[in-house]
């Protein structure tokens, strides 16, 4: 197996699972965000919009193409705004097709990498850390996907929702 198949299997996992948990949520959960905790959570609606607009396929896009942001922005000085600021999905078929795009993006871009250059290129992120191989920085913008996956797992946990270990793991 090579390294970008095994990022393509990683991708299409994760993006699998991530679309089978968002057909879990009613356009009327939303606004809904956990009450506990002194923590500024996002809410539903935003988290969505978070896995589907800036999981995966934007930072896949900016590490192979080096097109971080089409409006000219120096994302090293930009800063996560409070959760109360980020934009949110006006409805669940909304966030499937963002996440579709998404996906369209992360995997059109990694059959663009040159197999050399995934352990060969050094890149780093320009939020800051240190620069990776290119294949670290690619298998880093899946997990982050699979970050907010997990936390749109445990959202449904709490809305009481019967989800399970193999949902957040089997597609």
């Amino acid at each position: 197996m090579t390294l970008k198949e095994v990022l393509v299997e990683e991708a299409e996992t994760t993006y699998a699972i991530t679309r089978s948990l968002v057909r879990r949520v009613g356009d009327a959960e939303l606004s809904w965000k956990p009450e506990s905790g002194c923590i500024e959570w996002m809410s539903l609606g935003q988290l969505l919009m978070h896995c589907a607009s800036y999981g995966c396929g934007k930072a896949v896009r900016g590490f192979v193409r080096g097109d971080w942001a089409p409006g000219g922005e120096d994302l090293g000085s930009v800063h996560l705004p409070p959760a109360a600021a980020l934009p949110s999905v006006a409805s669940v078929g909304q966030a499937l097709a963002l996440l579709e795009a998404d996906r369209a993006v992360a995997l059109a871009c990694i059959a663009e990498a040159r197999e050399a250059d995934l352990l060969g290129q050094q890149v780093a992120a320009p939020w800051g850390g240190p620069a990776l191989t290119l294949f670290q920085q690619l298998l880093h913008a899946i997990a982050h996907l699979a970050q907010h996956k997990g936390q749109l797992f445990y959202y449904l946990k709490l809305l009481g929702r019967d989800v399970r270990t193999s949902d957040l793991w089997a597609a």
